[in-house]
């Protein structure tokens, strides 16, 4: 098994992940997406995943059970950077990290999750008196929102505060801000790559915490630097964290 399988190669994120493997000289063992090849002779993911030495998909939900039971089978690491994903799809993902290792992240960016460790560290210092809202914006193509970004970083402050995400969300606000909310505000247009900011407010003050992506090129380079990291880890289930040692 040689370099890097790629799910999802004729993807937005596919081809910038072939760019970026081409500009740092790591082989790529192959791509596929929906039953073609894209690169490489392999045309469905059992066989990309058996000559991969570790796989990244950026597909879509509704292939992430094949992807996952393809690495399973041919015992390879899978790196997911899919978003929106419903708790059905994470337990097939803790399911698969029983055998194999397994990094799932919505965002891989080292910036951004740099960000959610800041946020968190911030959100646990301020009391609850101080008011948390996540602010995204991406291209008018995006289909998920708040992205999956917006949700790691609601998430490390929620952490922050020691409750869970779920219980405070507040996605579709009309009227009044709820004491202790989580609020997430999606924008949508133009070429945006990607642009997050979680405001922390209090009274007379606030803090203001923010990543820009300029290009698609850092999460490609994230990805690949984290597969590369994956090769070799016992079976289980991994995050960005771990690849920056946080």
């Amino acid at each position: 098994m040689t370099g890097i399988g790629i799910l999802g190669a004729a993807g937005r994120m596919g081809k910038a992940i072939i760019a970026v493997a081409a500009e740092k000289g790591v082989a790529v063992a192959g791509g596929v997406d929906r039953g073609e090849a894209i690169v490489g002779p392999y045309a469905d993911a059992a066989a990309l995943a058996r000559a991969s030495a570790v796989l990244i998909d950026f597909s879509v939900p509704a292939a992430l059970a094949g992807h996952l039971d393809a690495a399973v089978a041919a015992g390879t690491p899978i790196l997911i950077g899919t978003t929106g994903l419903g708790s059905e799809d994470h337990a097939r993902i803790d399911r698969a990290a029983a055998s194999v290792a397994v990094l799932q992240s919505a965002n891989t960016s080292l910036g951004v999750n740099l960000l959610a460790s800041l946020v968190e560290q911030a959100a646990a210092r301020l009391g609850p008196d101080w008011d948390i809202e996540v602010v995204e914006m991406h291209h008018r193509h995006k289909v998920d929102a708040p992205s999956g970004t917006a949700l790691l970083l609601g998430a490390a402050a929620a952490k922050g505060r020691g409750v869970a995400l779920d219980a405070v969300a507040s996605t579709d606000r009309n009227g009044r801000r709820t004491e202790g909310a989580i609020g997430f505000a999606s924008l949508r247009g133009g070429s945006v790559a990607g642009d997050h900011m979680v405001v922390l407010a209090g009274e007379g003050e606030r803090i203001e915490l923010g990543h820009r992506a300029e290009s698609r090129a850092i999460f490609a380079r994230g990805a690949v630097a984290a597969a590369e990291w994956l090769i070799g880890r016992p079976a289980g289930r991994y995050t960005m964290n771990d690849v920056l040692g946080l």
